[in-house]
């Protein structure tokens, strides 16, 4: 990635604000220890129970400008001498790595709540072929139940990577033999965004596909773009054209959202403040874990509701104070899960081995968990 991309405080701000959003919305969305805790804070439950789900429109946007920063050149035409194949796999080890080992932390944490409560949140323990699913980034499109909140994300990462990627190296690979396509990446880019927001975007049934979400992660991707341009705030300004006119066919918040943050991010790249931004540093911090925070904090707070709901049932206050441990409990978590477990120098060849481990490990995890369920 381009040195001026290595320390982006506006960017950190956003993915770590994000990420404590999803996780305070997850214990709000699943309790139970919010459940009793609603008809004491309402208004606050109730709003990160709606609400709180549309941080991942932050993500979305992000990962699409950070992707328009590593991969687009001048000229639009995206993946240099890299093959895509060689790119995609650089991209499922990096993902699939820890993920596969917070599906093991899942199955486990699941197993030692179902000991403490009988909730809708829990799973069920999983078959051989549902973990094979999972470590395919596979689940929902074969219909499988998810291990953990959130694990679906992942898997629409993927896809929106892959399908960014396919659409900036095919017109480079045939622009060899027609030079009309020579510069077509972006243009490509642009057309499945604006299809994605003004139809896949409305169709529910697509919300498993990446097709569904391109809107936003291709926003992200233009907004980068648009920064490249000689006259780039009328570029910005045609997409936020485009976006209120798809609002304009269906009002949705989450679209609604993901256009303020595409702008953000491109007058902050323009005005400098995308690289000035005064933050503390445990923001920093957070944004740089937030991967980890985001595969770990739900199966914590599936065991830290299971005692918290038996140890202070009927008391708000313990209740509340609780929750707010869960929350610090998943970042502390996610700080050592990033360090021992995203980050660590696992040799490549080890990399590849750790989803087929996952496989076996969690699938005996699993025969072990239904015991003691």
């Amino acid at each position: 990635m381009r040195k001026e991309m290595q320390r982006l405080p506006l960017v950190d701000a956003l993915k770590a604000f994000a990420c404590l959003t999803i996780v305070i919305h997850h214990l709000c969305f699943y309790g139970p220890l919010t459940d009793e805790l609603r008809p004491f804070f309402p208004e606050s439950i109730n709003f990160f129970d709606v609400y709180g789900r549309m941080a991942v429109q932050v993500f979305l946007v992000v990962s699409g400008f950070l992707f328009g920063a590593k991969f687009l050149n001048g000229s639009g035409t995206g993946t240099g001498s890299s093959g895509p194949l060689q790119i995609l796999r650089q991209r499922y080890i990096r993902l699939v790595t820890p993920y596969s080992a917070a599906l093991l932390l899942a199955i486990v944490c699941s197993a030692l709540a179902r000991l403490g409560m009988d909730h809708h949140s829990i799973s069920d323990t999983p078959t051989p072929l549902q973990i094979v699913a999972h470590i395919f980034l596979l689940h929902d499109l074969l219909g499988y139940e998810a291990l953990s909140a959130g694990v679906w994300y992942v898997a629409i990462d993927f896809q929106l990577f892959a399908l960014a990627v396919l659409l900036l190296w095919l017109p480079g690979r045939l622009g060899a033999r027609q030079g009309l396509l020579q510069h077509g990446g972006v243009a490509l880019v642009g057309l499945m965004t604006v299809v994605s927001l003004f139809y896949f975007n409305r169709q529910d049934m697509l919300d498993v596909t990446a097709l569904y979400f391109f809107g936003s992660f291709g926003l992200g991707i233009l907004g980068w773009w648009a920064t490249t341009r000689q006259n780039a705030h009328d570029w910005l300004l045609v997409l936020a054209g485009l976006t209120i006119a798809a609002l304009v066919v269906q009002f949705r918040p989450r679209l609604a959202i993901a256009l303020v943050v595409m702008l953000v991010l491109g007058l902050g790249r323009l005005e400098g403040f995308l690289h000035t931004l005064p933050i503390p540093a445990a923001i920093g911090r957070l944004s740089k874990i937030s991967y980890s925070v985001f595969l770990v904090h739900f199966p914590l707070c599936l065991v830290m509701n299971a005692i918290g709901i038996n140890l202070f049932e009927g008391n708000p206050v313990l209740q509340g104070v609780w929750v707010l441990a869960s929350v610090a409990l998943s970042v502390a978590v996610g700080q050592v899960f990033h360090e021992r477990v995203e980050s660590y120098p696992f040799p490549t060849k080890l990399k590849l081995l750790l989803p087929a481990g996952a496989v076996v490990a969690g699938w005996l995890a699993a025969v072990v968990s239904g015991f003691v369920g």
